[in-house]
């Protein structure tokens, strides 16, 4: 087949009527013509981390939206009308249970009834948000801690259940996101051992804290994971009140606090005032980072360089 320049210059040499013709009816040809692209099948995630995760295991096969985009916060979000409308072409959701998604799943699912909704979290026992991650029990009255990404060995479960809703929907991809999720599987075990490593998770020495503050308690089932105790900024869901912060310092000081995480989504003023009191450094985290596993290395890194 003839490409570039040889065909608009074998029309432009065409003489008479035929060439009329071609001219004529080029352009509408051209418009008819169908545009062939990639097909990828669609489906909706609530938060950047879920987006790698059925990435890792989907591969370019579905193309993932994001409804909550880069340093929002999806406790408060509220989606766009034109993440509505992209949503209406999703054949799948993946919740996680982030707080927006009380108020907003049930509009998706009205705004696309064929939609399916696939709890990414489902069989991951649940801790209260003000519990650290410690031995805590869910009751009725108290907010379960959503962020159950933050910890590799549950993130296994997650997958499980991506890979699950992915071969349901595609069945004639089934091989492939099998394989993929093995793959998937390999390296979440890789990084545990990795993080095991950096924060010498099961090593008890004398004198070294494993404590760290943040502003919001987003890492207690990262802190339960590898031995570490969060301590939360945040009073309630609330900026600390002046006796609280006098706490917080004391806090500090008494576990040994070297280093405070604060993330884009919340405010960081708090956590400056407790730094200059105490010394303790300050280091951006955010929870919802699209490169996962990279993000956990680095945290990791951070505190333990905290410890020496």
């Amino acid at each position: 087949m003839k490409t570039g320049l040889a065909e608009p210059l074998r029309v432009f040499f065409l003489r008479g009527p035929l060439k009329l013709l071609v001219l004529l009816f080029t352009p509408i040809f051209l418009f008819l013509a169908p545009v062939y692209a990639p097909c990828a099948q669609q489906v909706a995630v609530s938060i950047l981390p879920q987006k790698y995760f059925v990435e890792q295991i989907a591969g370019e096969l579905v193309r993932v939206t994001v409804m909550v985009p880069p340093g929002a916060n999806p406790a408060t979000y509220e989606p766009r009308p034109s993440q509505m409308q992209e949503l209406s072409k999703a054949q799948a959701y993946f919740a996680i249970g982030v707080p927006f998604e009380r108020t907003w799943l049930k509009r998706f699912k009205a705004a696309n009834p064929k939609m399916m909704v696939v709890d990414t979290a489902r069989d991951i026992r649940l801790y209260p948000i003000s519990s650290n991650g410690k031995r805590a029990q869910m009751v009725s009255r108290e907010i379960p801690d959503p962020h159950v990404w933050l910890a590799p060995a549950l993130v296994l479960l997650q997958a499980r259940n991506i890979l699950n809703a992915l071969v349901s929907l595609y069945p004639k991809h089934a091989t492939v996101f099998r394989k993929r999720y093995r793959d998937f599987c390999f390296r979440l075990i890789e990084l545990d051992l990795s993080l095991m490593d950096i924060l010498e998770t099961g090593q008890k020495k004398k004198g070294r804290s494993r404590a760290f503050m943040v502003f919001h308690p987003s890492w207690g089932y990262f802190a339960r994971a590898y031995g570490l105790k969060q301590v939360p900024i945040e009073q309630e869901g609330k900026e600390p009140k002046p006796s609280q912060l006098f706490d917080l310092i004391k806090s500090v000081s008494k576990l040994g606090i070297k280093v405070i995480l604060v993330q884009p989504q919340f405010s960081q003023k708090a956590a400056r005032v407790i730094s200059e009191a105490t010394g303790a450094r300050i280091v951006k985290a955010d929870p919802l980072a699209y490169r996962w596993d990279k993000n956990l290395l680095e945290v990791a890194k951070t505190l333990r360089e905290g410890w020496e």
